[in-house]
């Protein structure tokens, strides 16, 4: 049976590891079909390609795109996407843009409560203020002693209500969709699991994706719970969804489970990667 992981951040974007890094712990723990999936950004594709294909395995290009529904923030997995399409390049950039103004807006409510320079702190962990994230303020805050993890960090700073919580409106669920298949690529909803939404809202989500052409739901992923598994397994059928999965890995230390360690999907679902002639083991 093939080890599958199409989920997963480097440097480029969130993440703790280069490129070739993630692809070479990938690869150490087991994994065959790899996807590196940076928020809003493929500039690490061709390294992770060139890795990927150096260590022998199969390397799926992708992208995780950040988009506003329902007034909240959720993430669209692109696989399979060609990184030079234009209008994928031209809408990632435009979803980047606004990153430095909500990271100083962020600086500001946390500088209220007694934490001042996070700005700068924050930019040490990514260089690119164009990438700038609640995770890099989140690992600054732990660096400076101020919370013990970058869980807690979110907990008591980062989350809605809390001081350093900055809403950002990021692209439309039909403009995510919309870029992944112009770019020849497979939407698919990313751990449907952490979104706080009523059932009548799912309902309503996961139709609007089917009706722009999104194919795929995270099932098996590092952010939903065992139960939440078979949860979104029925979900996929009964949506008629692909299924796929990945371990939503930034990081050791960072993350809940490693590349390549999650179990296989449930049974009598159709992978994402079924037509994807990839060799079997």
């Amino acid at each position: 049976m093939l080890n599958v992981d199409l989920h997963c951040h480097s440097n480029v974007s969130d993440g703790l590891l280069p490129p070739a890094e993630v692809a070479a712990r990938a690869k150490a723990n087991g994994v065959d079909v790899w996807a590196l999936t940076d928020h809003d950004e493929i500039s690490g594709i061709a390294t992770a390609r060139e890795a990927a294909q150096d260590l022998g395995m199969h390397y799926i290009p992708g992208v995780e795109i950040s988009i506003t529904w329902a007034g909240q923030t959720v993430h669209i997995v692109g696989l399979r996407i060609d990184e030079k399409n234009e209008t994928l390049v031209k809408g990632l950039e435009s979803t980047r843009n606004g990153r430095e103004r909500r990271g100083r807006d962020i600086a500001a409510g946390l500088e209220k409560v007694g934490i001042p320079n996070a700005f700068e702190g924050a930019l040490k962990h990514v260089g690119n203020p164009d990438l700038m994230s609640r995770t890099h303020f989140a690992r600054y805050l732990v660096e400076i002693g101020r919370c013990a993890d970058t869980k807690e960090v979110f907990r008591n700073y980062l989350c809605e209500g809390k001081p350093g919580y900055v809403p950002h409106r990021w692209a439309t669920l039909k403009e995510s969709v919309d870029w992944i298949r112009g770019a020849g690529g497979v939407a698919v909803i990313a751990h449907p699991g952490r979104y706080q939404y009523s059932d009548l809202e799912f309902g309503a989500l996961f139709d609007e994706f089917k009706q722009h052409g999104g194919a795929a739901i995270e099932v098996t992923t590092g952010s939903h719970t065992p139960d939440q598994y078979e949860e979104y397994a029925r979900v996929a059928k009964r949506y008629g969804f692909l299924a796929s999965i990945g371990s939503d890995f930034h990081g050791p230390g960072e993350s809940r489970v490693d590349l390549g360690t999650l179990p296989p999907l449930p049974k009598d679902l159709t992978p994402v990667w079924h037509d994807w002639k990839l060799a079997n083991r």
